[in-house]
């Protein structure tokens, strides 16, 4: 597909990502990227990659989907990641000169999915760390507030590092020091600004690796709930090695600790 001609993003959209950690953005992807995606997720669905989940229970309803790490054999996948206006977006908010592909991830909340995302941060989970990170969460279905991924405001400045876990609940085998438990949000959202918006496709939801997040079911009967995860990193991210799991596994990558993110698993798609 073509180029997009680049969106720009107003000064408040810029300062409300950096002040808060999360900013919805209005109408930045055409009608035809959103088309493409589909196209891609059906490809993903039908043929499944080798990080794959399902996360609803056999015999529970509706159906937890989640892959990723499938860009360089889902051409729509490759096609919006180097050619949206998505890495553009990504240099604005991260300040970079340069914008790397990370991986891209795919979570699709079929009707009456029960399971929630549970509340996490991405950073601790990754082989990187930085502080010019950025994911772009697209809708490719209509997402009401009720059904949409939540954000703690300001939880990226926070200074914590949090224990990952995975999706189905259990810790990962991590030996990092720093890592602490994650409050109970849901118990204590009186304390937090929850952010949260009904979205359209075209739209999209920009974060940082360090905010925290997680997501309801999807109760609606009659509608899915399909999003594509664009992540980015910039000028200051380097790999590393940390001291147990980590997800995506990266297995092939020929990085030392320390090294910019580059390779022909993170390619530079802008600078």
């Amino acid at each position: 597909m073509a180029v997009q001609e680049r969106v720009g993003l107003d000064p408040a959209t810029v300062e409300a990502f950096r002040r808060d950690g999360a900013v919805a953005l209005r109408g930045v992807f055409a009608p035809e990227w959103i088309v493409a995606l589909r196209d891609g997720v059906d490809r993903n669905l039908a043929d499944p990659g080798p990080y794959a989940k399902g996360y609803t229970t056999e015999g529970k309803p509706g159906h937890f989907f989640g892959d990723y790490c499938n860009w360089r054999r889902i051409p729509e996948y490759e096609d919006f990641l180097k050619n949206s206006p998505a890495p553009d977006l990504a240099a604005e908010l991260m300040a970079s000169r340069s914008v790397v592909l990370f991986h891209e991830h795919v979570l699709v909340k079929e009707p009456s999915t029960e399971e929630r995302t549970p509340w996490h941060h991405d950073l601790p989970y990754y082989c990187v760390e930085g502080r010019q990170t950025v994911s772009l969460w697209i809708p490719l279905d209509p997402v009401p507030r009720a059904t949409c991924v939540e954000f703690v405001a300001g939880s990226h400045a926070w200074g914590k590092r949090f224990m990952p876990t995975k999706f189905k609940g259990q810790a990962y085998d991590r030996a990092e020091t720093d890592l602490e438990p994650l409050p109970d949000i849901d118990a204590k959202r009186g304390d937090f600004q929850i952010l949260g918006w009904d979205l359209q496709p075209g739209d999209a939801i920009a974060f940082s690796f360090l905010t925290v997040h997680g997501a309801p079911g999807n109760l609606q009967s009659g509608a899915r709930r399909r999003a594509f995860a664009a992540r980015y990193c910039g000028d200051d991210v380097v790999f590393v090695q940390r001291q147990g799991e980590v997800s995506p596994p990266f297995p092939d990558v020929r990085l030392s600790h320390g090294d910019r993110l580059r390779g022909e698993d993170f390619p530079v798609v802008r600078g």
